[in-house]
């Protein structure tokens, strides 16, 4: 069962991850069509959650089967791992326009 004092971290919890969300997002929008910069914020996304997973919650894990199947549990009820995918080279060149005859007729004669 859960007590006061669990619910409370919970609520508290829940709200730094509204703030933290609301902050980010706030963020992206504020440098929306500036490609280096949503770059640098993916990055430190990526980098945030390599040190948080390798660090922190490392060393959170469970050192019993009873604990680790619970964690396994909710992990799986929850929404599944976290994971950071990386866009594919293939998608990214996919966004390039088309590159037309006259561009390709002036890069040879430049």
């Amino acid at each position: 069962m859960s007590g006061e004092g669990d619910d409370v971290r919970s609520a508290q919890l829940e709200a730094n991850l509204e703030t933290i969300t609301s902050l980010v997002q706030t963020v992206a929008r504020q440098h929306q069509r500036q490609t280096r910069e949503l770059l640098a914020l993916l990055r430190l996304l990526e980098a945030l959650h390599k040190e948080i997973r390798d660090g922190l919650f490392q060393e959170s894990l469970p050192d019993n089967r009873q604990a680790l199947y619970a964690l396994l549990r909710d992990i799986e009820t929850g929404g599944g791992w976290p994971y950071i995918n990386r866009m594919r080279l293939q998608a990214f060149l996919s966004q390039l326009p088309a590159e037309s005859e006259d561009d390709r007729y002036h890069q040879l004669n430049d």
